[in-house]
């Protein structure tokens, strides 16, 4: 074995062919239980790479997103111009990221004219007035 392949190198590196050592680091793991409650491996929409991408360093990713993070390097100022539309994405990571925000806003809802919310259908609001009756017939021979 040779000492390169011994070396330590910064997950997602040979797929992101210009990140550095300093670029897109997270110190926890992205994680998003709302719109991915199994997690993005078994919600079907990513590839096992881009979720293991996802989740490596997707926490900084959000951060540089929303601006609570600087960019430190020139990778990271491409991505917040490609977050803020400013930039087509060009990099696997802006790629991953544009699905992910895609993905995130949820799919759209289509009904079928004539459908009834089910908060109002007949049955429902049958029960409630056969509740109602037998309220007023019970009351009246106490009454008497």
């Amino acid at each position: 074995m040779s000492a390169s392949s011994l070396s330590p190198r910064s997950p997602g590196a040979e797929t992101y062919p210009h990140s550095t050592q300093t670029g897109f680091v997270a110190h926890k793991p992205f994680y998003d239980d709302v719109n991915f409650p199994k997690g993005f491996k078994r919600c079907g929409d990513f590839t096992n790479k881009e979720a293991e991408l996802l989740e490596t360093h997707g926490q900084a990713l959000k951060e540089l997103a929303e601006g609570k993070r600087l960019p430190c390097c020139p990778d990271e100022a491409q991505f917040v111009q490609v977050a803020q539309g400013q930039l087509a994405a060009s990099s696997l990571l802006e790629q991953i990221w544009q699905k992910y925000c895609r993905l995130a806003q949820g799919k759209p809802f289509y009904a079928v004219l004539g459908t009834v919310p089910a908060a109002t259908s007949k049955a429902e609001s049958e029960t409630i007035y056969d509740i109602e009756d037998d309220a007023q017939q019970d009351a009246e021979p106490e009454d008497n």
